[in-house]
């Protein structure tokens, strides 16, 4: 079910070609006009365009022939294989292209009632966070009486050249689509998330174990309906160019059409297989295992059945997955992360924000610091803060800039370098960071328009601070956060607590403590194998915060931070170490921190009392750090 629509430059398909059947005429679209300047805004058309309906190309013109395949796909004079190549992926996702053809069947033409038709389509993207409803006209570029672009196999389809069309309309026009990636229009066919993957980078083609692993990761994307494209960039040396490409073509995008553990004969052999198509049409793999080659009478008849194996010159070849890492360099896996609570497999919570990166005068409401090798500006960044609520657990983060295609007829169509980075902050952090933490992950920093990272973290609150590369860059962002459990991301904009006259009456904060629980030792047993299950929890005032429980130990090392911005610092700091039971916890001991103990920066080892140690038992010990300031915003 498509969530709300937003509708671009506020045109409503409905109401427009209402109005042209009225008026008993062919939609013309004044946003995106038959002229040039919709073409091209640096070249020169390389002859006499002509516009034509496609009515004016074929006889009985079609939306959809025989249903959408990535064979209905073939790239025109313009260099935008990624977009063709992810095309293809989308074509074998009904459930996909149906979204970004809405209604196909009502908007194709209908024989029985030629009248019903009034030149105009529309097609939805997925942009920036929220479905984008894209209306066009029919009118197709068009050369010696063929589409200058993408076409179909068909002289009679043609839902291809017109996707292409609606796409070029929001970059501005046809040229700005020449170069990109095929990721970058997956999610805005989709709202997938994209994760590059450097092949070269992992060793896939040398270590047998990083091999089978990327396989079976990409495996499980292509099976849950995700979209998979790959390419060969020029860092190849001359030589493995010369004697092994077979065909294939260096920074050029195929789409991943499937993948197979193939059998070999009637043995319990498998190789992994993957199958790819050129964007041309044409053009194929002519190594081991092209169409033709005699490996393929290793594979049984049946086999080759199942996997759909077909000797035609239609730009699609199978390869080794050894081969396949050995000669492409980069590969971009699109997953389709499932929210939904009614599915047999795992379901993400979803959180998606939207921020900016802006300049300011004042460093307090600066947001454009840089990254890290900007300490002095790092911190100003937009920070966000979530939990991990299970043990451990992995969390997926996306970042993704806005698309600046648009702009480059302005000569700045340039996208940022961008990454983020993610810090382990106090179990009650609030308020936004001014002093470094420890960072447990990093992603990788690019100019492309989507970052992924994929990380395992422990149960705790973290930050994450998506930034620039350079300090004083601006822009726009998207945040996705998915965890198992709700995480409660939310940004942080406050630096101190804020004064109301709430907290006036009530008392503000007159002193932030910060106190560091590094470990406990020398507990006392509460089980049969000699070990317990201690977690701590931390008071003062009216707050209580609960550490994660340690397994199995009598010297945990909690490294769990606090903060708390304290109304009455007269009152002491409780801590207690529990025993985790199925039934009952039990208290092991506790320590108090007087007002007198609260000294800046000091560290502790204070005897726990009232732990129930046996005669002649060593008392348990927990050692602390504490730090306080006057300075609401000193941490």
């Amino acid at each position: 079910m498509v969530p709300s629509i937003k509708f671009y430059k506020d045109q409503q398909y409905s109401a427009l070609k209402e109005e042209c059947l009225q008026n008993q005429q062919q939609f013309e679209d004044p946003y995106f006009p038959a002229t040039n300047e919709s073409l091209f805004y640096t070249k020169s058309p390389p002859g006499i365009i002509e516009w034509k309906r496609p009515k004016d190309l074929c006889e009985s013109p079609q939306l959809v022939v025989n249903g959408i395949s990535s064979h209905d796909l073939n790239q025109g004079d313009l260099g935008n294989c990624w977009f063709v190549a992810a095309c293809s992926c989308l074509a074998l996702r009904d459930s996909q292209w149906q979204k970004v053809i809405p209604d196909w069947k009502k908007q194709d033409w209908d024989s029985k009632n030629p009248n019903n038709h009034a030149g105009i389509f529309h097609f939805r993207f997925w942009r920036f966070g929220e479905w984008t409803d894209v209306v066009i006209d029919d009118r197709l570029p068009t050369m010696n009486g063929k589409l200058l672009f993408c076409h179909s196999n068909s002289k009679e389809e043609f839902w291809s050249a017109l996707l292409e069309k609606a796409y070029a309309k929001l970059a501005g026009c046809y040229e700005a689509l020449d170069g990109g990636n095929a990721g970058d229009a997956i999610v805005d066919f989709t709202g997938a998330v994209a994760e590059t993957i450097d092949i070269q980078k992992a060793k896939c083609a040398e270590n047998k174990v990083s091999n089978v692993k990327l396989f079976m990761k990409l495996l499980k994307v292509y099976r849950r309906g995700g979209m998979i494209s790959c390419s060969i960039h020029d860092k190849l040396n001359k030589e493995l160019i010369a004697n092994k490409l077979h065909g294939l073509k260096i920074n050029h995008s195929y789409s991943v059409t499937n993948m197979q553990k193939v059998h070999l004969g009637n043995t319990a052999e498998k190789i992994f297989m993957i199958k790819m198509r050129n964007p041309w049409g044409k053009v194929e793999w002519l190594g081991p295992w092209s169409d033709s080659s005699q490996e393929w009478k290793k594979v049984g008849k049946k086999e080759c059945k199942r996997i759909g194996v077909d000797v035609k010159n239609d730009g699609e070849f199978w390869m080794t997955f050894q081969d396949w890492c050995e000669l492409f360099t980069n590969v971009i896996a699109c997953r389709l992360i499932n929210t939904s609570l009614w599915s047999i497999h795992k379901t993400w919570d979803e959180v998606i924000l939207r921020g900016a990166w802006r300049i300011h005068e004042d460093p307090v409401w600066n947001r454009a610091g840089g990254c890290t090798n900007y300490l002095d500006t790092f911190l100003q960044n937009p920070q966000y803060v979530f939990d991990m609520t299970k043990e451990e657990d992995e969390v997926l983060i996306s970042l993704q800039q806005r698309d600046k295609r648009i702009h480059r007829m302005e000569g700045k169509g340039m996208n940022l370098i961008i990454g983020f980075n993610i810090f382990q902050v106090e179990l009650n952090r609030e308020y936004r960071l001014h002093s470094f933490f420890k960072r447990v992950s990093t992603s990788d920093y690019s100019a492309t328009r989507s970052i992924f990272l994929r990380t395992d973290l422990k149960k705790g609150r973290y930050v994450i601070i998506p930034t620039t590369l350079e300090p004083n860059e601006e822009g726009d962002f998207l945040l996705r956060v998915y965890t198992d459990r709700a995480s409660g991301c939310r940004e942080m904009t406050l630096d101190k607590p804020e004064v109301t006259c709430w907290n006036i009456i009530l008392r503000y904060p007159q002193i932030v403590t910060q106190l560091h629980l590094h470990s406990a030792r020398d507990l006392p047993k509460q089980d049969s194998s000699g070990g317990a299950d201690p977690y701590a929890i931390i008071k003062c005032e009216f707050h209580r915060i609960r550490t994660a429980v340690f397994k199995d130990t009598l010297n945990p090392q909690f490294d769990s931070i606090v903060t708390f911005y304290r109304k009455n610092p007269i009152l002491p700091i409780v801590i207690q170490i529990w025993n985790s039971n199925r039934f009952c916890d039990k208290l092991m001991g506790e320590v108090t921190l007087e007002e007198s103990q609260n000294n800046p920066s000091t560290e502790q080892t204070l005897q726990l009392q009232n732990n129930g140690q046996r005669e002649g038992e060593t008392p348990g010990s927990i050692t602390i750090t504490v730090r306080s300031s006057n300075n609401l915003a000193a941490f």
